[in-house]
């Protein structure tokens, strides 16, 4: 059964998303799943989600793992976020050693066939839509 996709009167107040759907809990961020209306309370910190990230820069890509991949992925020249893995230290771990033929030197990998089809399972439109779920899950 396909949802229909309406625009929110505002952005979604927790990921700003601008298209809604209608969910069990009423009308929901289409991105994030937040529910229109409640409002996260920004006092608190946000929920701790560690992700593994997949970046691309030219032939190569970089696993690696971070709680704030905001500020990690500014700090690191690439040219494309190819997909998060929600998961820290040990599925990233357990990713360089699946990939550990293809190891570049430290965190980079050869862009091979096999690692890239594990990234298409990985992969959303954005990767920065699944980051918002993920958090928006969390502070359920």
């Amino acid at each position: 059964m396909s949802r229909l996709i309406i625009e929110l009167s505002g952005p979604c107040t927790l990921c700003g998303g601008t298209s809604g759907i209608r969910g069990a809990q009423g009308l929901e961020c289409a991105v994030c799943g937040w529910r229109v209306g409640d409002a996260p309370d920004f006092e608190l910190p946000l929920p701790r989600v560690d992700v593994v990230y997949y970046l691309r820069y030219q032939d190569r890509i970089k696993i690696g793992t971070s709680r704030n991949p905001r500020q990690r992925l500014a700090a690191i020249w690439h040219d494309e976020l190819l997909a998060f893995e929600r998961g820290g230290r040990a599925v990233e771990q357990a990713r360089h050693r699946q990939f550990a033929d293809l190891r570049e030197g430290g965190e980079w990998f050869t862009a091979a066939p096999e690692l890239l089809a594990h990234i298409a399972t990985l992969a959303h439109a954005d990767p920065w839509h699944a980051y918002a779920r993920w958090i928006a899950e969390s502070l359920r």
